[in-house]
């Protein structure tokens, strides 16, 4: 079991833990202040017996208690992955297209990350996550803030064209919100 957290005021899923609290903390408000940490945990120790083996539950049917719903149900073996399913297949990546020979002194060739983003001058520039991997072109008119880049795939197309960012700026976007493309 993994610890997980809820957003806050949305309990529809926590409802029924928070219930447990309020009955939790119901019973030990009846019992004498415990002096100890110790002491505490055996009070909530007899309660978790007193919920799930004598008292009746009013969600189960029949009212029964928690530990004979549980002995009455089936249990399901936890799901193991086959061996096929922990073996990754050998999958070469893609190969590179050609690089073209003849760049000019402006231009060069990056390799797109898994996220369809670049660096270049420490700024971080995104294009396409469906891009992910491939080779583009990264053509700039130069190092000052509002030059222009352009970056093409390695047969000329534009893909995106971005301004260089004034200083201090680390991250350039492509226009587009985040997440999967919906595309239509």
């Amino acid at each position: 079991m993994e610890p997980i957290t809820g957003k806050p005021y949305k309990p529809t899923t926590q409802g029924k833990n928070e219930r447990f609290h309020q009955t939790l903390f119901r019973y030990l408000d009846k019992q004498p202040l415990a002096e100890s940490l110790a002491e505490l945990q055996a009070q909530v120790d007899a309660f978790d017996v007193i919920y799930n083996t004598e008292r009746p539950h009013q969600g189960l049917p029949g009212r029964v208690t928690p530990q004979a719903a549980w002995n009455a149900s089936a249990k399901a073996e936890a799901p193991r992955p086959t061996r096929e399913q922990l073996i990754r297949p050998n999958v070469a990546p893609p190969q590179p297209l050609p690089v073209p020979r003849d760049l000019s002194d402006d231009t060069i060739v990056k390799t797109l990350a898994s996220t369809g983003s670049f660096y270049l001058d420490k700024v971080q520039y995104k294009v396409d996550q469906r891009r992910g991997f491939q080779q583009v072109l990264v053509i700039t008119d130069g190092n000052k803030p509002g030059d222009k880049i352009t970056v093409t795939d390695l047969q000329g197309e534009i893909l995106i064209e971005h301004t260089r960012p004034a200083p201090g700026i680390t991250y350039v976007g492509n226009g587009h919100p985040r997440g999967p493309r919906q595309d239509r």
